[in-house]
């Protein structure tokens, strides 16, 4: 997948951001020429600051809402489309700024692949699938959310991402991917995105007790972002279309991931066990069958290792902002 012999080019929107960001290294260390696009909303410059001096690599500050490429030079092998709002903090405070992302953004990137004849990824998520059931979520099982719900604007716009991909494909014949993601932690995620991994993580730095809500006993399905980033990487050179799901078939207790950041914290770290919420996630986990078979691919970092090197990275992080 090479543009007239010269090093692969790969565009990867939303760059700036968690998974972004590490997809952006991926792509460098195996030999592309990456450029960045990212406005910066959700992103941040910090994630891709080490990049500054890579002469491979190029930051573009651009709004995909009405960006169409002009700027981008030579040719384009592969555009991973990663630019949207992920975290409730930010797709329940601004919705329409959320659905036209998912529409004007789409848009924009499926007319960038198109008018260079590249490959299109994109990056959808298991919230297509709709409330999450007691059986892993199979590609062929057909979603159920509620438009009119307070999360709908995300629900739908994601929906409707991958229904616009699949229409470029069946009208353009263009070489497009569908990768539905599920949860994803390690260095650079966001600490306030709501979800107890990162609420325990965030206490661990502070030096303060790690709240289990309830028994503890509810569980949740965590994949590690090298290994989310293998899977999209894995997508973009093969020729599947999707959707494919990329995530941990495996489930961990909740009171299993606390104590595991406090293992890793030190032996000052506390666990203690409060009310639980008056709704609670129940954990959505991944058929990876399709990946396996079709990719190759299939998570490869335990809890505890991947758990490990987030810890790791933000004490690190802390220490520098310190120092």
């Amino acid at each position: 997948m090479v543009g007239n012999g010269a090093e692969p080019h790969a565009v990867v929107t939303g760059g700036a951001g968690f998974l972004g960001s590490h997809l952006c290294d991926a792509l460098i260390a195996s030999g592309h020429r990456v450029t960045c696009v990212d406005n910066f909303e959700t992103g941040r410059a910090a994630n891709v600051r080490h990049l500054d001096d890579e002469p491979r690599f190029a930051l573009l500050r651009r709004d995909l809402n009405v960006y169409e490429g002009a700027d981008l030079a030579g040719p384009v092998d592969v555009v991973y489309h990663l630019a949207a709002p992920a975290a409730p903090s930010d797709y329940l405070l601004d919705p329409v700024a959320t659905m036209r992302s998912a529409s004007s953004g789409t848009l924009n990137a499926l007319d960038l692949a198109r008018a260079r004849s590249a490959r299109f990824v994109l990056a959808s998520t298991s919230e297509v699938y709709g409330p999450a059931g007691d059986e892993p979520s199979r590609e062929d099982q057909v979603g159920q959310v509620d438009p009119a719900d307070g999360y709908g604007a995300y629900y739908e716009s994601r929906r409707f991402a991958e229904a616009l991909t699949t229409a470029y494909r069946s009208t353009y014949a263009l070489r497009t991917a569908i990768a539905r993601i599920f949860s994803t932690y390690g260095p650079r995620m966001r600490l306030d995105d709501g979800r107890v991994l990162s609420r325990f993580i965030r206490q661990a730095l502070a030096g303060a007790p790690l709240t289990v809500p309830g028994p503890g006993t509810q569980t949740r399905s965590l994949c590690y972002v090298d290994d989310a980033v293998a899977g999209l990487l894995a997508l973009g050179r093969g020729g599947y279309p999707g959707p494919v799901n990329i995530g941990s078939p495996e489930t961990v207790s909740v009171f299993t991931i606390a104590r595991t950041v406090a293992e890793i914290a030190g032996p000052d770290a506390e666990v203690v066990f409060v009310e639980p919420p008056a709704v609670d996630v129940h954990a959505r986990r991944p058929d990876i069958t399709l990946a396996s078979q079709l990719l190759d691919w299939r998570p490869r970092t335990s809890v505890r290792a991947g758990l490990t090197a987030t810890l790791a990275w933000f004490q690190r992080a802390v220490a520098r902002e310190l120092s």
